[in-house]
């Protein structure tokens, strides 16, 4: 939304962990204070609700991404574990195999054995053959000992990360709580403020003020920025829903990845990874389909539709809508 440009740079990290990025933020969140500001300082404060939900509402995305690569590589592995066991247990069964055929027929020692052989060269061919089945017999079980020693290794490496993926699940939901929270708090701010100031506030939010070099206009770069406009276009009107994609409500980062999802590309989650997703631009050299990305710590995103006009998901209350392009500072325009 517009008012951001209001806010300082949130020195939002691209290279921590995610439950780093997850406390931080939920740190931040906690030191807005309780008690709603006076009604002269509210838009003011509903903006730095706003700007720390959306940080978080991205960190929150980051965080989900990672669980949901985390659980693949669970599924992944548990798959490889059911395969290498049932591997184990033929390779059990052919071991047994040829230990009851060499009892069978090489039960006695081979010396008595060939005293009483009726045949001494039948017995001394059955005698190779036993030892044939003897030296396969130690080759297979020191294949079975290896897989039995893999299969371990992966029960252990795998009951990690299922810890790790139960220790993100935990935090990503503590998180989501403490973002509600605060998205609930912004609201009944919002909601306290009088008519003229509410007014004055969404005025504020879709302000494109900011000096901007000369635009030319033109028409998307390539089909499939096209067909992503197309999407985006046909997503006006729904709501903004935080943490969400689509298709019925979306976040900022959201919206852009179903657009371009629909036109068979898949972008990164989150905002920051959106904006190294393509090339990087001049912004005066900016088309149609172009990721426009706002403020230092990249924690907004747009989509650029011609005429100075965006299309993006603003904020929690408001419907995905175009706004000015220079509604906040620019920070890159990715072409994807």
């Amino acid at each position: 939304m517009g008012s951001h440009r209001r806010l300082a740079p949130s020195g939002f990290d691209r290279g921590a962990t995610v439950l780093c990025v997850l406390s931080a933020a939920a740190a931040a969140l906690g030191a807005v204070p309780a008690s709603a500001a006076p009604h002269g300082d509210g838009p003011a404060e509903v903006d730095r609700l706003y700007g720390e939900a959306e940080k978080a509402t991205e960190a929150y995305n980051k965080a989900g991404e990672q669980a949901g690569k985390l659980r693949a590589q669970v599924r992944e592995a548990q798959d490889h574990i059911a395969r290498q066991q049932q591997r184990i247990n033929a390779m059990r069964g052919e071991l047994g195999s040829l230990a009851g055929a060499q009892y069978r027929s090489g039960g006695i020692d081979p010396t008595v054995a060939l005293l009483f052989a009726a045949d001494p060269g039948d017995y001394l061919d059955k005698a190779t053959t036993i030892d044939r089945i003897g030296t396969r017999q130690a080759g297979r079980l020191r294949e079975l000992q290896s897989a039995m020693r893999e299969l371990a290794q992966e029960r252990a490496a795998t009951a990690g990360k299922l810890a790790q993926l139960e220790k993100s699940r935990r935090a990503v939901a503590a998180h989501k709580r403490t973002v509600e929270r605060k998205l609930a708090k912004a609201r009944e701010l919002l909601n306290s403020l009088s008519y003229a100031q509410r007014s004055a506030y969404e005025r504020a939010s879709r302000d494109g003020r900011a000096d901007l070099p000369g635009l030319r206009d033109a028409g998307a770069p390539n089909a499939r920025a096209a067909a992503a406009l197309a999407a985006a276009r046909s997503a006006l009107g729904r709501p903004y829903v935080w943490g969400a994609n689509g298709p019925a409500g979306f976040d900022c980062s959201g919206l852009t990845q179903w657009a371009y999802a629909q036109a068979g590309v898949q972008l990164p989650r989150t905002s920051q990874e959106q904006r190294y997703a393509g090339r990087q631009v001049p912004f005066s050299q900016m088309r149609p389909g172009d990721l426009v990305v706002y403020r230092s710590d990249a924690g907004h995103v747009a989509m650029y539709m011609g005429n100075g006009q965006v299309i993006h998901a603003p904020h929690p209350g408001a419907q995905v809508r175009y706004d000015p392009v220079g509604m906040m500072p620019v920070s890159s325009v990715t072409r994807v």
